[in-house]
């Protein structure tokens, strides 16, 4: 069968990109003609600047300027040669600088991300092991990809759970050397930290653990010498940790620093560390700024410096802390996070903030994850006290503003971030005064014919497909396959339709639409743990249905309302089932709902084709070859219709008990096969219940035995198809016997089987469902893209089914 499509990460960061981008917050320009760290100006308005990582505002310093002009003078732009072969003439003297800062020779890079390139390949062994906090920053992440080529595990957990990484220390503790935990000291996004003195206590009682902190969000606000929040914790170094600073950001100037214990691993990363062989070395400006920078670090001047930031942070926590903002993480760093959980919301309070004369950072997906959206506000010594104050009051003034306008409310927000509420924050919107709801949890409680009108002649999700599906979808022994139902119809107050779909809630695996690579390694870890990674999900539709779940009467002037009804109606839901995750798929690509959805919160995602044949009108299998591209016609004369007399042919309503057994192996031979769309496999108890269904029929395909050698004919493929309406032929299901499959092109045939048979039924659609669509193209179908849109409590699948690139040691 043909391989699925994935959707690309790259395109979905694009998309809410540029979303942000049009709204105006993101890929902006400062105009400013000089800099002074307090200010910027864009688009014309001069704004109080609360965007910066320069926290202690060394940057604007006149002795890291001077050094810098100085150095260029005597030594040029830059010294063009590797540092391998010889360094710029003030490298020397920040090496020793660095090592008065720490008491540890250091290692200099170019930048950090740069620098965890060179470290991360050259200090982790193909014998080790590494797990990664889900949260540590891309440029981490990102180096950990080569080490995946050699075939060295990479696990990850959820942020600063220490009871998940205690778990991953045991499974790797036996196969691995040593165990490298990757984290960051300052979280960027939130502001908060590592667990240090516990991670500390985990390394007691596992010798083989080591620890690699990325602490550039750490450095000079905090630490004797400036030296950043991991050290200011440790006080010293241990041998099995690891520490990156960085000589950007805070400290002023340009690059990062590694510091390690070992001599002898300092040696090797320098002899041979890819970008500090390869690239190019700090400019000689960057580097005495840095010897500047370093000069304020090694003085008691920066003490002074941190407790300026220090009482500046103070001052606005103990401001923020009056108010009802849903601040996340509010600690004693300089980065603060404002939840507002949609986009739309983010970008409405940026707007208005910026009118106000204050700049800050939206901080969006893939940052964070897309209903933790938010807004970013660091601090710096910049900041005088009259505009932090002032930025708070904007901030209380505008926030229930910019909720209103963009459907939100407080009580969402921190319903989002898991934010307890001591007082009510409720405040339900507004009723919609023009339509009327009706929701349900069965759909013998909706019109057959009302539902039918709506959403009929589509999958199996017409009234009696969806009476089989909430019979067949009762498993409690079986609780992958035991779904909830919920059912929504919008309607204006004259009765007319708006909005008809369905819902249902259950699991999910995380990989469904992941690459079949990914798919096969975790099925692995599924014979030792069936549900690992796997998701409570309330998703539109179902997993055994495809189509256009949702009906919306696009040319209604309340069409935009009921979607944002059934929006609040399903997330209230999706909180009061504390399910993972929210899906709403299969649509059409619609620029209207696009934009809708996304400033709600959901992204956008490439679902696997459909493929449909509509009018299927012949007569004759002549007539119907003659409907084939000249191409496909071919194909079919010559490898399916002779093939065709090689079977007998029985098409059934009801099975014998042998029939349905023989019916479910062939439909695992498929299903164990087939994971480029990886969902659960069915019990035989909804096979068994298809044939208490009138609608239901298989089509059943015997190999003839033409030596007589046997005395039944083998049943060696068959098709489960569903009857929709009078209208649609489905063939919901596959069965199949690969021994044969080749050598009868039996797929093929089992398309054709059903393609003949929708036709000697005169039902004039056939919905042959997702994948194989080169197959079902060939074949006389259309192919139709279709998107989903999502929404998930955080990013831990997504990111832990990247570390699975080719990993094949811990399987």
């Amino acid at each position: 069968m043909a391989k699925i499509k994935h959707n690309n990460f790259i395109d979905t960061v694009d998309e809410v990109i540029a979303g942000a981008k049009k709204e105006g917050v993101l890929h902006l320009y400062a105009e400013d003609q000089i800099l002074n760290g307090r200010t910027l100006q864009i688009k014309g308005k001069k704004m109080f600047h609360f965007g910066t990582t320069g926290y202690l505002g060394l940057e604007q310093d006149n002795r890291l300027k001077e050094a810098a002009i100085t150095a260029i003078q005597k030594y040029g732009t830059q010294f063009p040669l590797s540092k391998t072969y010889i360094s710029n003439p003030l490298y020397s003297e920040l090496e020793s600088k660095i090592e008065a800062m720490y008491g540890i020779p250091p290692i200099i890079t170019k930048n950090s991300t740069l620098g965890h390139l060179a470290v991360i390949p050259t200090v982790v062994r193909d014998e080790d092991g590494v797990i990664l906090d889900h949260q540590v920053h891309w440029s981490v992440q990102n180096a950990c990809q080569l080490l995946k080529i050699r075939g060295i595990p990479v696990e990850m957990i959820r942020h600063n759970n220490l009871n998940m990484l205690e778990d991953k220390i045991k499974y790797l503790a036996t196969r691995c050397k040593k165990i490298w935990y990757m984290a960051d000291g300052v979280y960027s996004m939130f502001g908060d930290f590592a667990p240090i003195p516990d991670l500390m206590e985990l390394c007691k009682k596992y010798p083989q653990l080591q620890l690699y902190f990325d602490d550039v969000h750490g450095m000079s606000w905090r630490g004797k010498n400036g030296t950043g929040y991991v050290l200011d914790v440790l006080k010293s170094l241990p041998d099995n940790v690891l520490l990156f600073g960085t000589l950007s950001k805070t400290f002023g100037a340009s690059g990062a620093t590694l510091l390690c214990t070992d001599n002898r691993l300092r040696e090797k990363i320098k002899n041979f560390g890819g970008p500090l062989t390869f690239s190019a070395q700090l400019e000689p400006a960057s580097v005495a700024a840095a010897i500047a920078s370093a000069n304020i670090h090694l003085s008691p001047e920066i003490i002074s410096l941190q407790c300026d930031l220090s009482e500046k942070i103070e001052y606005f926590k103990s401001l923020l802390e009056k108010t009802t903002l849903p601040m996340i993480a509010l600690n004693n760093s300089p980065v603060f996070f404002l939840g507002t959980a949609m986009p739309l919301t983010a970008y409405k309070m940026v707007q208005r903030l910026f009118k106000e004369g204050f700049y800050v950072n939206p901080a969006i997906y893939p940052a964070v994850p897309i209903k933790n959206t938010g807004i970013r506000i660091t601090l710096s010594r910049h900041n005088q006290k009259e505009e932090i104050k002032a930025l708070v009051e904007a901030m209380e003034y505008h926030f229930p503003i910019a909720l209103e306008e963009s459907g939100n409310s407080q009580h969402k927000v921190n319903k989002a971030f898991g934010i307890v509420e001591t007082i009510s924050t409720v405040g339900n919107l507004e009723p919609k005064k023009n339509l009327v709801l009706q929701y349900e949890v069965s759909i013998e409680k909706i019109n057959k014919q009302n539902w039918n009108e709506l959403l009929g002649k589509q999958s199996t999700f017409d009234w009696d497909g969806l009476c089989f599906l909430e019979n067949a979808f009762i498993n409690p022994n079986y609780p992958e396959n035991n779904w909830d139902f919920h059912y929504y119809i919008i309607k204006d107050k004259k009765g007319i339709p708006v909005l008809a779909t369905f819902f249902t809630y259950g699991l999910w695996k995380d990989d469904m639409l992941a690459s079949e690579s990914i798919s096969k390694q975790l099925e692995e870890k599924r014979k030792q743990n069936p549900l690992y990674l796997t998701s409570k999900v309330l998703g539109m539709g179902s997993l055994f249905t495809e189509g256009n779940h949702c009906y919306i009467n696009k040319t209604h002037p309340l069409a935009e309302e009921a979607i944002m009804l059934l929006l609040e109606q399903v997330e209230t839901l999706y909180h009061q089932l504390n399910a993972d995750m929210l899906v709403l798929r299969d649509f059409e690509e619609d620029e209207q709902l696009n934009h809708i959805f996304h400033n709600q919160g959901f992204l956008k995602i490439n679902m696997p084709e459909t493929c449909i044949i509509q009018n299927a009108i012949w007569n004759t299998i002549e007539e119907y070859s003659t409907s084939l591209s000249h191409r496909s016609r071919k194909h079919f004369l010559k490898e399916v219709l002779p093939l065709e007399q090689a079977f007998d042919i029985v098409i059934k309503n009801q099975l014998t008990n042998e029939e349905l057994e023989q019916a479910y192996k062939l439909y695992l031979n498929v299903k164990n096969i087939n994971h480029a769309i990886n969902t659960f496999t069915y019990p035989i108890e909804v096979f068994q219940k298809m044939e208490s269904n009138p609608q239901w029929e298989f089509i059943l395909l015997y190999l003839k035995n033409k030596e007589k050698e046997q005395s039944v004919n083998p049943l060696i493929g068959i098709l489960f198809c569903y009857k929709n309406t009078a209208h649609t032929y489905v063939p919901a299901l596959i069965g199949m016997d690969y021994s044969y499959a080749k050598e009868f092109q039996l797929y093929r045939q089992l398309l054709f089987q059903g393609i003949k048979r929708a036709r000697e039924l005169n039902l004039n659609k056939i919905d042959f469902g997702v994948s194989a669509t080169f197959e079902k193209r060939k074949l006389g179908a259309t192919i139709i893209p279709k998107v989903a849109y999502i929404q998930a409590r955080d990013n831990f699948s997504m990111e832990l089914m990247g570390t699975l690139q080719n990993e094949d040691k811990t399987l």
